[in-house]
């Protein structure tokens, strides 16, 4: 099917425009305040642990939260798809094979410049988890009950994140002739699987219906670390899935076995949340008397 015609420009107001792009951002973090809120209300989810955060210090951390995505996206960027590759391809050669073959290691001014693109949700996500861990220590919160918050309203960035990805036409898939390929107007003339949109689902829509499911219906949230752990195997489970149909980034192609970079990112990942799940579960569940 050919790619729907969508601007990427959502709004634009003279030499002002706001791309759709933004907009996700923005959507992603309205909602997951939202729901944050509506969580954090509900004492009854988390019995003796307690909300990790009171609707005030929801706000307050929206600021932490945001700047540990930038940060660490950006940060996670330059080490994982440029400095560290460059050492993976170029370590037997020298130092000086691996300070040609990193574009920022020759250009460290272009590090800071993210709006010239150039950001890793793994990254992110660490500098979330960093962020969150400092709030959380500073107002002497559960560190795992606030993860376990944050992953709980993280589905609704990754689904209109990748939205966006699908409107900009960028990260799609490979070359399929199923019938819902894609032709993208930077994809060359065949169609290929709409890959955002598969990680749209999975890490948007499928991963919050199991959340939702374990805080309100199994009382997840009383065995701190749970939800964390869950949101951990989930999303590295999808990622690595779509992995295997999504275009490799053009700079890296396919590493060793066939492997590419976001599988390699994505299995941490789902080991420590596989190592949170059963640390949770050995623990005795909080209870509360209502």
């Amino acid at each position: 099917m050919p790619f729907p015609n969508i601007d990427p420009v959502a709004l634009s107001f003279g030499p002002i425009m706001i791309r759709w792009y933004a907009l996700a951002y923005l959507a992603g973090i309205l909602f997951a305040w939202g729901y944050g809120r509506h969580l954090v209300l509900q004492t009854q989810l988390w019995g003796k642990a307690q909300p990790p955060f009171t609707p005030t210090q929801l706000i307050d951390f929206i600021f932490w939260a945001v700047l540990g995505v930038i940060l660490g996206g950006r940060i996670g960027y330059v080490l994982f798809y440029d400095i560290l590759l460059s050492v993976g391809l170029n370590w037997q050669s020298g130092f000086g094979a691996i300070f040609a073959g990193s574009y920022f290691l020759q250009n460290p001014i272009d590090i800071p410049q993210v709006w010239q693109g150039g950001m890793s949700f793994h990254g992110g996500l660490f500098g979330l988890v960093i962020a969150i861990w400092f709030f959380a220590r500073h107002i002497g919160s559960n560190v795992l009950s606030a993860i376990d918050l944050l992953a709980l309203i993280s589905p609704f960035g990754l689904l209109f994140g990748r939205v966006a990805n699908f409107i900009n036409g960028e990260l799609y898939g490979r070359v399929t002739d199923m019938p819902w390929g894609v032709i993208f107007p930077s994809g060359g003339p065949d169609p290929r699987h709409p890959s955002q949109l598969y990680e749209g689902l999975l890490e948007g829509v499928l991963l919050f219906l199991i959340l939702r499911i374990v805080s309100h219906n199994l009382q997840g949230l009383r065995k701190p670390g749970l939800a964390a752990g869950i949101f951990g195997i989930g999303y590295g489970i999808s990622r690595i899935l779509v992995e295997t149909v999504r275009e490799p980034d053009a700079h890296i192609g396919l590493l060793s076995y066939n492997l590419t970079m976001g599988m390699i990112l994505s299995t941490p990942i789902a080991l420590v949340g596989v190592w949170l799940v059963w640390n949770a579960l050995r623990n005795k569940p909080t209870t509360r008397a209502l």
